[in-house]
């Protein structure tokens, strides 16, 4: 409609002259329909659909999804494959993994004899090296073993010791080994998990924590029953895996419009441990964060605030990924994240809706959904820093997420809040090879995927804070 009149053109001409000195077009009006929209467009079935995918490029890229490796790489290139598709422009953002790559596989000999690749594993932060010495058990048959330096007291100088797992972590055993001066360590498994072979980590929460001065090899608990059963120890032979640098990958995408200056960002790591598919860890926030992005699109919507989409590399070993992104951002970039949503593990068999706790702007959009569909929720406070939230709340950004539990047991309240079995852990395969696409609880699923789209839709139509 042509306006009529000096006065009401000048009302026109200088409201669109604060935008248009931004070098933006104004945000549209708000959109109070985008909840229930992009609710019913994010199914389970789609949500499962990216899931099973990820497990075939697990199955197809030897059993894991891990940084630095052929099938985080495909993982990557299937999710940036399907935001293009979806009409997004996609940046795929590289950083160095310092120490990652492979060059030379690990082996191990017991008594001259080659062990099978199968049945061992160099742990991650392990030393590179050779190794030729005598066998030594340090308090192999109990849960403490190796936890406590007094354990090495008798131990002899150059041999590789032989531990079981317990109690104490990896890296406490190795550096109390190394101490003693062990020439390289065995660790073998135990508890319910003993028939795996062991994998670990022997980092900290940072890529920059030094990694331990000798070779550790993790194996299966009976692997180690044998050992300890022989009349005399047998001399071993352990090379460590030559290692070398690497790179990984983010992959982002952001709506075409929206008000830049309040964006709203949404992510979730996409890399698993290197002990198995990592499908609830973290395929099932990959896969949620991803059918968001997708059906958004597919809506047509033009929400108020700009939404960009994150699928971070190298959280299980850092948050390497999301650090890299937050630390390249300059401080207004830093500024016009409005909020920043983190979905990690939302699939879990035993499961809990938790809602991270974090600033009142952002926790209250969960709280009052659930509140209002009448669905059982708790605030976890654990959480503070441990996933890809953490370097955006370490600068300033309001932070918030879902969170359906990992390895700790469920507690009888808890049972009586969400149902499941107290004394169980809430994933039972956490970290674990059998993390796969049968370790997925599609309530959960369906339950959180419906949250986290709420609280996209309602952040992303939401006026200035």
């Amino acid at each position: 409609m042509k306006p009529s009149g000096l006065l009401p053109l000048l009302a026109v001409i200088l409201m669109a002259a604060v935008p248009a000195a931004c070098g933006q077009e104004p945000p549209p009006p708000p959109n109070p329909d985008l909840s229930s929209d992009l609710r019913d467009s994010v199914t389970v079935e789609g949500v499962l659909g990216h899931a099973k995918r990820f497990q075939a490029i697990a199955d197809e890229h030897g059993g894991n999804r891990a940084a630095g490796t052929l099938g985080y790489d495909a993982s990557a290139e299937y999710v940036a494959g399907e935001l293009r598709r979806a009409g997004y422009e996609v940046e795929v953002q590289s950083f160095e993994l310092p120490g990652y790559a492979v060059i030379r596989e690990a082996d191990l000999d017991i008594a001259g004899t080659p062990v099978a690749a199968t049945d061992f594993a160099l742990m991650e932060r392990s030393a590179d090296g050779e190794v030729a010495a005598g066998l030594e058990p340090v308090d192999a048959r109990g849960a403490t073993s190796g936890c406590d330096a007094k354990d090495f007291g008798e131990f002899s100088d150059g041999n590789v010791a032989l531990l079981r797992r317990g109690t104490c972590t990896f890296r406490t055993k190795a550096e109390n080994a190394q101490r003693a001066g062990a020439s390289a360590v065995l660790i073998f498994n135990a508890g319910e998990a003993g028939g795996e072979v062991l994998r670990g980590s022997l980092g900290g929460p940072g890529i920059g924590i030094p990694g331990i001065g000798i070779p550790v090899i993790g194996t299966g608990g009976s692997f180690g029953e044998r050992l300890l059963a022989r009349e005399e120890m047998p001399r071993v032979r352990v090379f460590a895996a030559e290692g070398g640098d690497t790179s990984t990958t983010n992959v982002i995408a952001q709506t075409p419009g929206g008000d830049a200056e309040n964006t709203v960002m949404v992510g979730a790591h996409l890399d698993s441990v290197p002990e198995g598919p990592g499908i609830n860890d973290n395929g099932s926030g990959s896969a949620t964060v991803l059918e968001m992005a997708i059906q958004l699109a597919e809506l047509d919507a033009e929400p108020r605030n700009r939404v960009r989409f994150a699928f971070w590399g190298a959280e299980e070993v850092g948050l390497v990924g999301s650090r890299h992104y937050v630390e390249g951002l300059g401080e207004e970039e830093i500024e016009d994240i409005s909020a920043y949503l983190n979905f990690d593990m939302t699939g879990s068999q035993n499961f809990v809706s938790s809602v991270y706790e974090g600033p009142d702007e952002v926790e209250e959009v969960f709280d009052s959904y659930f509140e209002n569909k009448g669905i059982q929720v708790e605030t976890n406070s654990a959480l503070d820093g441990r996933s890809d939230h953490g370097p955006f709340q370490g600068e300033g950004v309001p932070t918030g997420g879902l969170f359906s539990g990992a390895g700790g047991t469920k507690t009888e309240r808890q049972e009586e809040g969400f149902g499941g079995e107290a004394g169980v852990p809430f994933d039972a395969c956490y970290h674990r090879a059998c993390d796969d696409i049968d370790n997925l609880s599609e309530e959960s699923l369906d339950t959180l995927s419906d949250a986290a789209a709420h609280a996209t839709a309602v952040l992303a139509e939401r006026g200035d804070p």
